[in-house]
Protein backbone atom coordinates (compact mmCIF):
# COMPACT_ATOMS: atom_id res chain seq x y z
CA UNK A 1 0.00 0.00 0.00
CA UNK A 2 3.11 2.21 0.73
CA UNK A 3 4.64 2.14 -2.59
CA UNK A 4 1.46 2.80 -4.10
CA UNK A 5 0.88 5.78 -2.05
CA UNK A 6 4.45 6.85 -2.80
CA UNK A 7 3.96 6.40 -6.41
CA UNK A 8 0.47 8.46 -6.76
CA UNK A 9 2.30 11.04 -4.37
CA UNK A 10 5.56 11.43 -7.23
CA UNK A 11 2.84 11.82 -9.99
CA UNK A 12 1.28 14.36 -8.22
CA UNK A 13 4.80 16.36 -8.34
CA UNK A 14 5.39 15.57 -11.32
CA UNK A 15 2.10 16.63 -12.29
CA UNK A 16 2.51 19.98 -10.31
CA UNK A 17 5.64 20.67 -11.36
CA UNK A 18 4.58 20.48 -15.26
CA UNK A 19 1.58 22.93 -14.65
CA UNK A 20 3.97 25.02 -12.42
CA UNK A 21 6.16 25.16 -15.71
CA UNK A 22 3.70 25.94 -17.72
CA UNK A 23 2.00 28.79 -15.81
CA UNK A 24 5.46 30.10 -15.38
CA UNK A 25 5.72 30.17 -18.94
CA UNK A 26 2.73 33.01 -19.40
CA UNK A 27 4.30 36.37 -20.09
CA UNK A 28 1.95 38.09 -17.84
CA UNK A 29 3.15 35.37 -14.75
CA UNK A 30 6.84 35.25 -16.29
CA UNK A 31 7.31 39.05 -15.97
CA UNK A 32 6.36 39.44 -12.64
CA UNK A 33 8.05 36.44 -11.07
CA UNK A 34 11.29 35.50 -12.96
CA UNK A 35 13.09 38.33 -11.35
CA UNK A 36 12.44 36.96 -8.18
CA UNK A 37 13.48 32.95 -9.53
CA UNK A 38 16.62 35.17 -10.99
CA UNK A 39 17.51 36.90 -7.48
CA UNK A 40 17.16 33.52 -5.71
CA UNK A 41 19.34 31.74 -7.92
CA UNK A 42 21.91 34.78 -7.84
CA UNK A 43 21.76 34.44 -3.90
CA UNK A 44 22.06 30.30 -4.04
CA UNK A 45 25.53 31.16 -6.68
CA UNK A 46 26.73 34.26 -3.97
CA UNK A 47 26.97 30.95 -0.90
CA UNK A 48 28.37 28.44 -3.47
CA UNK A 49 30.88 31.17 -4.51
CA UNK A 50 31.37 33.76 -1.77
CA UNK A 51 31.89 37.41 -3.13
CA UNK A 52 35.16 38.08 -1.65
CA UNK A 53 37.41 40.95 -3.47
CA UNK A 54 38.41 41.00 -7.20
CA UNK A 55 41.73 39.02 -7.56
CA UNK A 56 44.80 40.74 -7.12
CA UNK A 57 47.37 40.97 -10.12
CA UNK A 58 49.64 37.77 -10.59
CA UNK A 59 53.54 38.00 -11.50
CA UNK A 60 53.80 39.04 -14.71
CA UNK A 61 54.90 35.99 -17.01
CA UNK A 62 59.11 35.65 -17.84
CA UNK A 63 58.46 35.43 -21.27
CA UNK A 64 55.57 37.43 -22.63
CA UNK A 65 53.38 36.24 -25.72
CA UNK A 66 53.80 37.72 -28.69
CA UNK A 67 51.11 36.24 -31.15
CA UNK A 68 47.72 37.25 -30.56
CA UNK A 69 45.02 36.19 -32.66
CA UNK A 70 42.64 38.93 -32.98
CA UNK A 71 39.32 38.39 -30.79
CA UNK A 72 37.43 41.24 -31.59
CA UNK A 73 36.90 42.94 -34.96
CA UNK A 74 39.62 44.87 -36.58
CA UNK A 75 40.54 48.13 -35.24
CA UNK A 76 40.58 51.54 -36.37
CA UNK A 77 44.04 52.92 -36.73
CA UNK A 78 44.78 55.28 -33.98
CA UNK A 79 46.62 58.20 -33.01
CA UNK A 80 49.65 57.08 -30.47
CA UNK A 81 50.57 59.07 -27.95
CA UNK A 82 53.67 59.60 -26.28
CA UNK A 83 54.43 57.33 -23.58
CA UNK A 84 53.76 57.57 -20.26
CA UNK A 85 56.73 59.76 -18.16
CA UNK A 86 57.62 59.18 -14.70
CA UNK A 87 56.55 63.45 -14.01
CA UNK A 88 53.31 63.97 -15.29
CA UNK A 89 52.16 67.43 -16.12
CA UNK A 90 49.28 69.28 -15.30
CA UNK A 91 46.71 69.93 -17.79
CA UNK A 92 46.46 73.79 -19.27
CA UNK A 93 43.28 74.51 -20.89
CA UNK A 94 42.32 77.56 -22.27
CA UNK A 95 38.30 77.44 -21.05
CA UNK A 96 36.02 78.68 -23.71
CA UNK A 97 34.30 81.60 -23.07
CA UNK A 98 30.35 80.67 -22.60
CA UNK A 99 27.48 82.72 -21.04
CA UNK A 100 24.84 80.22 -20.06
CA UNK A 101 21.82 80.96 -17.85
CA UNK A 102 21.65 80.25 -14.49
CA UNK A 103 19.63 77.25 -14.52
CA UNK A 104 18.06 75.72 -17.16
CA UNK A 105 14.91 72.98 -17.11
CA UNK A 106 13.76 71.26 -20.59
CA UNK A 107 10.64 69.74 -21.11
CA UNK A 108 10.29 66.19 -19.29
CA UNK A 109 10.07 63.57 -21.77
CA UNK A 110 6.97 60.81 -20.33
CA UNK A 111 8.67 59.05 -17.61
CA UNK A 112 9.34 55.88 -17.89
CA UNK A 113 9.94 53.12 -14.83
CA UNK A 114 12.33 50.56 -15.70
CA UNK A 115 12.51 46.74 -16.08
CA UNK A 116 14.63 44.29 -14.21
CA UNK A 117 18.15 44.95 -15.31
CA UNK A 118 16.78 47.84 -18.20
CA UNK A 119 18.10 51.33 -16.71
CA UNK A 120 19.49 51.93 -20.38
CA UNK A 121 16.61 51.11 -22.25
CA UNK A 122 14.32 53.09 -20.17
CA UNK A 123 16.64 56.04 -19.82
CA UNK A 124 17.21 56.28 -24.03
CA UNK A 125 12.72 55.93 -24.26
CA UNK A 126 13.08 59.12 -22.13
CA UNK A 127 15.31 60.43 -24.34
CA UNK A 128 13.93 59.11 -27.41
CA UNK A 129 10.94 60.71 -26.30
CA UNK A 130 12.06 64.01 -25.72
CA UNK A 131 12.31 64.22 -29.47
CA UNK A 132 8.91 62.53 -30.33
CA UNK A 133 9.65 58.91 -30.46
CA UNK A 134 6.32 56.83 -29.77
CA UNK A 135 7.86 53.70 -28.40
CA UNK A 136 9.33 52.20 -24.95
CA UNK A 137 12.00 50.43 -23.39
CA UNK A 138 11.09 46.56 -24.18
CA UNK A 139 11.85 47.47 -28.00
CA UNK A 140 14.69 48.77 -27.72
CA UNK A 141 15.80 45.51 -25.32
CA UNK A 142 14.47 43.10 -27.27
CA UNK A 143 17.25 44.20 -30.20
CA UNK A 144 19.94 45.08 -27.62
CA UNK A 145 19.41 42.17 -25.03
CA UNK A 146 17.20 39.59 -25.98
CA UNK A 147 17.68 38.11 -22.82
CA UNK A 148 15.87 40.05 -20.08
CA UNK A 149 18.61 38.78 -17.43
CA UNK A 150 21.14 40.27 -19.34
CA UNK A 151 22.46 42.64 -16.83
CA UNK A 152 24.47 45.40 -19.12
CA UNK A 153 23.84 47.23 -22.38
CA UNK A 154 26.82 48.89 -23.46
CA UNK A 155 27.12 52.85 -23.99
CA UNK A 156 27.63 51.84 -28.13
CA UNK A 157 25.09 49.70 -27.60
CA UNK A 158 22.45 52.64 -27.27
CA UNK A 159 24.47 54.68 -29.51
CA UNK A 160 24.21 51.80 -32.46
CA UNK A 161 20.00 51.40 -31.32
CA UNK A 162 19.81 55.20 -32.25
CA UNK A 163 21.27 55.24 -35.45
CA UNK A 164 19.72 52.46 -36.73
CA UNK A 165 16.14 52.17 -35.47
CA UNK A 166 14.72 55.70 -35.09
CA UNK A 167 15.14 56.67 -38.32
CA UNK A 168 15.71 60.42 -38.12
CA UNK A 169 18.28 61.09 -34.92
CA UNK A 170 22.19 60.39 -34.29
CA UNK A 171 24.04 59.34 -31.49
CA UNK A 172 27.84 60.00 -30.17
CA UNK A 173 29.13 59.52 -26.98
CA UNK A 174 32.67 60.59 -25.91
CA UNK A 175 34.41 60.47 -22.39
CA UNK A 176 36.46 62.60 -19.97
CA UNK A 177 33.04 65.05 -19.71
CA UNK A 178 32.80 67.73 -17.21
CA UNK A 179 30.04 69.44 -15.41
CA UNK A 180 30.41 72.95 -17.59
CA UNK A 181 30.09 70.30 -20.80
CA UNK A 182 26.85 69.00 -19.63
CA UNK A 183 25.51 72.36 -18.38
CA UNK A 184 26.40 73.77 -21.93
CA UNK A 185 24.24 70.93 -24.00
CA UNK A 186 21.37 71.19 -21.70
CA UNK A 187 21.43 75.18 -22.09
CA UNK A 188 21.67 74.82 -25.91
CA UNK A 189 18.00 72.49 -25.56
CA UNK A 190 19.77 68.66 -26.08
CA UNK A 191 19.39 66.68 -22.91
CA UNK A 192 22.46 63.95 -21.64
CA UNK A 193 22.54 60.40 -20.73
CA UNK A 194 25.27 59.45 -18.57
CA UNK A 195 26.28 56.37 -16.82
CA UNK A 196 27.18 56.40 -12.98
CA UNK A 197 27.36 54.77 -9.95
CA UNK A 198 24.04 53.03 -8.41
CA UNK A 199 23.68 51.31 -5.00
CA UNK A 200 21.52 48.65 -4.47
CA UNK A 201 19.11 49.29 -1.52
CA UNK A 202 19.51 45.33 -0.33
CA UNK A 203 22.00 42.60 -1.16
CA UNK A 204 21.99 40.44 -3.96
CA UNK A 205 24.38 37.80 -1.89
CA UNK A 206 26.20 37.65 1.22
CA UNK A 207 28.72 39.95 2.04
CA UNK A 208 27.37 42.22 -1.36
CA UNK A 209 29.04 45.76 -1.32
CA UNK A 210 25.98 46.69 -2.97
CA UNK A 211 27.74 48.79 -5.96
CA UNK A 212 26.21 48.79 -9.65
CA UNK A 213 25.43 50.74 -12.81
CA UNK A 214 23.45 53.49 -13.57
CA UNK A 215 22.20 55.08 -16.85
CA UNK A 216 20.56 58.58 -16.07
CA UNK A 217 19.17 61.09 -18.59
CA UNK A 218 20.10 64.80 -17.39
CA UNK A 219 17.37 67.73 -18.92
CA UNK A 220 18.19 70.51 -16.50
CA UNK A 221 20.52 72.43 -13.94
CA UNK A 222 20.17 74.57 -11.59
CA UNK A 223 24.07 76.89 -10.22
CA UNK A 224 22.43 78.98 -7.13
CA UNK A 225 21.52 75.16 -5.48
CA UNK A 226 24.46 73.29 -7.51
CA UNK A 227 22.27 70.69 -8.65
CA UNK A 228 20.31 68.65 -11.85
CA UNK A 229 17.42 67.82 -13.12
CA UNK A 230 17.53 64.19 -13.65
CA UNK A 231 14.76 61.52 -15.18
CA UNK A 232 16.08 58.42 -13.30
CA UNK A 233 14.31 55.53 -14.44
CA UNK A 234 14.41 53.95 -10.99
CA UNK A 235 13.72 56.53 -8.63
CA UNK A 236 11.44 59.04 -10.69
CA UNK A 237 11.17 61.94 -12.68
CA UNK A 238 12.52 65.38 -12.13
CA UNK A 239 14.78 63.85 -9.62
CA UNK A 240 17.35 66.60 -8.16
CA UNK A 241 21.05 65.70 -7.90
CA UNK A 242 23.85 67.60 -6.82
CA UNK A 243 27.05 68.81 -8.96
CA UNK A 244 29.42 67.18 -6.15
CA UNK A 245 27.62 63.83 -6.33
CA UNK A 246 27.08 63.45 -9.74
CA UNK A 247 30.50 63.73 -10.74
CA UNK A 248 31.55 61.19 -7.79
CA UNK A 249 29.35 58.71 -9.32
CA UNK A 250 30.23 59.72 -13.07
CA UNK A 251 33.69 59.20 -12.41
CA UNK A 252 34.02 55.74 -11.86
CA UNK A 253 32.73 55.19 -15.67
CA UNK A 254 35.12 57.35 -17.37
CA UNK A 255 32.69 60.57 -17.54
CA UNK A 256 30.95 59.22 -20.25
CA UNK A 257 28.06 60.43 -21.74
CA UNK A 258 25.33 60.04 -24.60
CA UNK A 259 23.98 62.92 -27.11
CA UNK A 260 20.93 62.10 -29.01
CA UNK A 261 19.97 65.14 -31.96
CA UNK A 262 18.14 65.26 -34.81
CA UNK A 263 20.80 66.53 -37.76
CA UNK A 264 19.66 70.47 -37.27
CA UNK A 265 21.45 70.37 -34.39
CA UNK A 266 24.63 68.54 -35.17
CA UNK A 267 26.84 72.03 -35.83
CA UNK A 268 25.56 73.01 -32.12
CA UNK A 269 27.00 69.77 -31.02
CA UNK A 270 30.34 69.81 -33.05
CA UNK A 271 30.60 73.87 -31.46
CA UNK A 272 30.51 72.53 -28.04
CA UNK A 273 32.91 69.42 -28.64
CA UNK A 274 35.13 71.73 -30.50
CA UNK A 275 38.19 69.58 -30.94
CA UNK A 276 36.35 66.72 -28.94
CA UNK A 277 34.38 65.97 -31.62
CA UNK A 278 37.42 64.28 -33.08
CA UNK A 279 37.21 60.87 -31.08
CA UNK A 280 41.19 60.37 -30.96
CA UNK A 281 41.43 63.56 -29.43
CA UNK A 282 38.79 63.15 -26.71
CA UNK A 283 40.06 60.05 -25.75
CA UNK A 284 43.75 61.53 -25.05
CA UNK A 285 41.75 64.12 -23.42
CA UNK A 286 40.48 61.86 -21.00
CA UNK A 287 43.82 59.82 -20.83
CA UNK A 288 45.83 62.71 -19.40
CA UNK A 289 42.54 63.95 -17.51
CA UNK A 290 42.55 60.38 -15.90
CA UNK A 291 46.52 60.60 -15.38
CA UNK A 292 46.05 63.82 -14.04
CA UNK A 293 43.40 62.50 -10.92
CA UNK A 294 46.05 59.63 -10.71
CA UNK A 295 48.76 62.27 -9.39
CA UNK A 296 45.73 64.11 -7.06
CA UNK A 297 44.37 60.52 -5.62
CA UNK A 298 46.75 57.84 -5.77
CA UNK A 299 44.20 55.80 -3.99
CA UNK A 300 41.64 56.31 -5.99
CA UNK A 301 41.23 53.14 -7.49
CA UNK A 302 38.23 54.40 -10.27
CA UNK A 303 41.46 56.86 -11.37
CA UNK A 304 43.19 54.01 -12.53
CA UNK A 305 40.98 52.07 -13.90
CA UNK A 306 40.05 55.46 -16.04
CA UNK A 307 43.62 55.69 -17.16
CA UNK A 308 44.17 51.57 -18.15
CA UNK A 309 40.93 52.12 -20.32
CA UNK A 310 41.83 55.34 -22.14
CA UNK A 311 45.53 53.10 -22.91
CA UNK A 312 43.54 50.63 -23.95
CA UNK A 313 42.32 52.72 -26.68
CA UNK A 314 45.14 53.79 -27.79
CA UNK A 315 46.37 50.24 -27.71
CA UNK A 316 49.56 50.49 -25.33
CA UNK A 317 48.53 47.24 -23.37
CA UNK A 318 50.94 46.64 -20.99
CA UNK A 319 50.69 50.08 -19.44
CA UNK A 320 47.11 49.38 -19.53
CA UNK A 321 48.15 46.15 -17.30
CA UNK A 322 50.25 47.84 -15.18
CA UNK A 323 47.07 50.44 -14.60
CA UNK A 324 44.48 48.02 -14.28
CA UNK A 325 47.18 46.42 -11.61
CA UNK A 326 46.70 49.48 -9.47
CA UNK A 327 43.26 49.87 -9.61
CA UNK A 328 42.70 46.33 -8.31
CA UNK A 329 45.48 46.10 -5.33
CA UNK A 330 43.32 49.38 -4.23
CA UNK A 331 40.13 47.43 -4.58
CA UNK A 332 37.33 47.90 -7.37
CA UNK A 333 33.34 47.15 -6.75
CA UNK A 334 32.66 43.41 -7.28
CA UNK A 335 30.19 44.27 -10.16
CA UNK A 336 32.79 46.43 -12.08
CA UNK A 337 33.59 43.93 -14.88
CA UNK A 338 30.19 43.39 -15.26
CA UNK A 339 30.02 47.01 -16.89
CA UNK A 340 33.82 47.61 -18.24
CA UNK A 341 35.89 45.33 -19.60
CA UNK A 342 39.52 47.41 -20.27
CA UNK A 343 40.80 44.82 -18.18
CA UNK A 344 40.28 41.65 -20.46
CA UNK A 345 41.33 43.42 -23.67
CA UNK A 346 44.92 44.51 -21.55
CA UNK A 347 45.86 41.28 -19.83
CA UNK A 348 45.05 39.30 -23.13
CA UNK A 349 47.00 41.77 -25.64
CA UNK A 350 49.95 42.33 -22.26
CA UNK A 351 50.15 38.42 -22.53
CA UNK A 352 49.15 37.87 -19.09
CA UNK A 353 46.73 35.18 -19.27
CA UNK A 354 46.89 33.84 -15.61
CA UNK A 355 45.30 36.76 -15.01
CA UNK A 356 42.81 37.11 -17.56
CA UNK A 357 42.08 33.62 -16.67
CA UNK A 358 41.34 34.99 -12.73
CA UNK A 359 39.44 38.08 -13.88
CA UNK A 360 37.14 36.31 -16.17
CA UNK A 361 36.56 33.62 -13.46
CA UNK A 362 35.70 36.03 -11.07
CA UNK A 363 33.32 38.17 -13.43
CA UNK A 364 31.63 34.87 -14.63
CA UNK A 365 30.64 33.91 -10.75
CA UNK A 366 28.99 37.63 -9.85
CA UNK A 367 27.20 37.85 -13.71
CA UNK A 368 27.45 34.33 -15.03
CA UNK A 369 25.25 35.37 -18.09
CA UNK A 370 27.88 38.23 -19.37
CA UNK A 371 28.60 37.68 -23.02
CA UNK A 372 31.44 39.75 -22.68
CA UNK A 373 33.12 38.00 -19.80
CA UNK A 374 32.44 34.44 -21.35
CA UNK A 375 33.96 35.83 -24.50
CA UNK A 376 37.28 36.56 -22.82
CA UNK A 377 36.90 33.90 -20.50
CA UNK A 378 36.97 31.21 -24.16
CA UNK A 379 40.12 33.42 -25.07
CA UNK A 380 41.91 32.69 -22.12
CA UNK A 381 40.90 28.99 -22.36
CA UNK A 382 42.22 29.77 -26.22
CA UNK A 383 45.21 30.98 -25.13
CA UNK A 384 46.00 27.59 -23.07
CA UNK A 385 44.98 25.37 -25.88
CA UNK A 386 42.22 24.45 -24.87
CA UNK A 387 40.14 24.75 -28.10
CA UNK A 388 37.11 22.91 -27.05
CA UNK A 389 36.56 24.41 -23.87
CA UNK A 390 37.23 27.80 -25.79
CA UNK A 391 34.11 27.09 -28.09
CA UNK A 392 31.63 26.14 -25.51
CA UNK A 393 32.57 29.60 -24.23
CA UNK A 394 31.95 31.41 -27.20
CA UNK A 395 28.81 29.52 -27.70
CA UNK A 396 27.51 30.45 -24.52
CA UNK A 397 28.25 33.83 -25.00
CA UNK A 398 26.56 33.94 -28.79
CA UNK A 399 23.54 32.35 -26.61
CA UNK A 400 23.30 34.88 -24.07
CA UNK A 401 22.73 37.45 -27.02
CA UNK A 402 22.56 36.05 -30.17
CA UNK A 403 23.49 39.89 -31.93
CA UNK A 404 26.72 39.48 -30.07
CA UNK A 405 29.71 39.94 -33.53
CA UNK A 406 32.32 39.16 -31.13
CA UNK A 407 31.39 35.84 -30.58
CA UNK A 408 30.70 35.17 -33.89
CA UNK A 409 33.87 35.88 -35.07
CA UNK A 410 35.65 34.10 -32.01
CA UNK A 411 33.30 31.02 -33.56
CA UNK A 412 35.22 31.80 -37.49
CA UNK A 413 38.37 32.30 -36.41
CA UNK A 414 38.51 28.58 -34.27
CA UNK A 415 36.83 26.91 -37.67
CA UNK A 416 33.55 26.75 -36.12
Amino acid sequence: MWKRNLIVALLLIVILSVIACGIYQIHYVNQRLSWRVDFAATYLRGIIHPAGKMPTPLPPPAVAITSHPQPTATKTAKKIIPALTVTITRLVSTPTMVSLPQAMKLNAPQWERQDINNCGPAALTMYLRYYGWTGNQLEIANILKPQRHDRNVNIDELAYYVRNYTGWLNAEYRVGGDILLLKKFIAAGIPVMIEETFYFESPYWPNDDLWAAHYNLLTGYDDSEQFFISQDSYYGSNQQVSYQRLDEYWQSFNRVYLLVYPPDKESTVISILGKEWDVDTNRQHALEKSMQETQTDSNNAFSWFNLGSGLVWFERYDEAAKAFDQARQIGLPQRMLRYQFGPFFAYFHAGRNEDLLALTKYALQRTPTSEEALLWHGWALYRNGKINEAVIEFQKALAENPNYLDAKRALQFVGQ
